[in-house]
């Protein structure tokens, strides 16, 4: 089951409103720069019983991403009304529990006018992800912990439609045998998931990487770190290395629609999962009523 809402925009690329429409009718020309070149940016976030999770975490880093690539500033407003049309049908629909994708493109080479839609569908079924956990490679980004310094143009941080290089990742983990992998800077640093952040228990401790190492801040991890101050516990991020996660209590990847996924191996070799910890993460996630 699929639900879309089309953000509108007029002849000098402003948007104007959105509107539902049949998921199945064609958005997007064939020359548009989002599918011929990846020029675009976008957010999914969680569906839960009928309430759209971190959606202001989303559309905040949604107009980052889009200043970093020098897109039109989305009007917030519009993309947020769109939002919860799409929540509302798919609920109405009996969906409860599913994914909000919101994307926009440059728009055809030339035009000034960006395209922009709003794609709501129903979750797979990640019990299995949550309970059990996912094995997990550990694969070299292939430059240096502060290369959105060194190198800004390289867009590190954004969240964009260019994605090649993260399915090529999972294909790689999968040709290994496991489920997802963490980047590694070329200098040793952990960073981050193709889809998610990495949190590690260190005793008392839930810590992630530090987001000026060119990753993702993630919406899911901080309200994690939310609830978990709330429940005793210390919280930062840090450098962290291969090592860090190999003497951690327990490691997850986290993110909007899979939640928390406990690595239960790292490269092959087994390390415990912390499925008491686990199963609190998770149903704090799912009690979020924003």
């Amino acid at each position: 089951m699929s639900i879309v809402a089309i953000i509108e925009f007029d002849e000098a690329g402003v948007a104007t409103g959105s509107r539902l429409g049949d998921a199945a009718t064609p958005v997007l020309r064939v020359d548009d720069l989002g599918p011929t070149r990846g020029d675009g940016v976008f957010e999914t976030a969680s569906l839960v019983h009928g309430n759209v999770q971190a959606l202001e975490a989303h559309l905040a880093r949604f107009v980052q991403s889009a200043a970093m690539l020098e897109l039109p500033r989305p009007d917030v407003e519009i993309w947020r009304d769109a939002v919860r049309a799409v929540a509302a049908s798919l609920t109405s629909q009996g969906v409860t529990s599913g994914s909000i994708k919101f994307v926009l493109t440059r728009g055809v080479e030339g035009s000034g006018v960006p395209t922009g839609w709003v794609l709501g569908t129903a979750s797979p079924d990640f019990t299995r992800e949550r309970t059990d956990g996912i094995r997990v490679v550990l694969l070299d980004r292939g430059y240096r912990h502060d290369v959105p310094q060194t190198a800004p143009w390289l867009l590190a941080g954004a969240k964009t439609l260019s994605y090649a290089v993260n399915r090529a990742a999972q294909r790689e983990a999968a040709r290994r045998g496991a489920d997802d992998v963490l980047f590694v800077s070329s200098d040793g640093y952990l960073l981050e998931g193709p889809t998610s952040s990495l949190l590690l228990r260190l005793g008392s401790r839930l810590v992630t990487p530090r987001v000026d190492l060119g990753i993702l801040a993630g919406t899911t991890q901080a309200d994690l770190f939310t609830w978990a101050e709330s429940a005793g516990y210390a919280t930062g991020y840090e450098l962290l290395t291969p090592d860090d996660l190999e003497s951690a209590d327990a490691a997850w990847l986290v993110s909007s629609v899979r939640h928390v996924a406990p690595v239960r191996s790292v490269d092959g070799r087994h390390r415990a999962v912390d499925g008491e910890l686990t199963g609190r993460l998770n149903a704090a996630l799912d009690a979020r009523t924003s």
